[in-house]
């Protein structure tokens, strides 16, 4: 799964949305997405995503949610 899809899995089973580090977390806990290197994802990594694309998510109040 890559990233993109993986934060839009967890976002959706999460009502109240997430911080980034919550993000990288569980998909690191979950195996939701792997690294090519084999590294965890990182929260910088998320917030990447995020940041590029904005049609997709929306960051308020220090929390990352799906946009409706």
């Amino acid at each position: 799964m890559k990233i993109e899809e993986a934060i839009v899995y967890l976002l959706a089973s999460s009502g109240y949305g997430m911080r980034t580090e919550q993000i990288a977390r569980e998909i690191n806990s979950r195996g939701l997405c792997v690294r090519r290197d084999g590294q965890p994802v990182t929260d910088k990594q998320v917030y990447a995503v995020i940041m590029s694309h904005p049609e997709t998510f929306v960051k308020s109040e220090g929390r990352i949610r799906l946009m409706i």
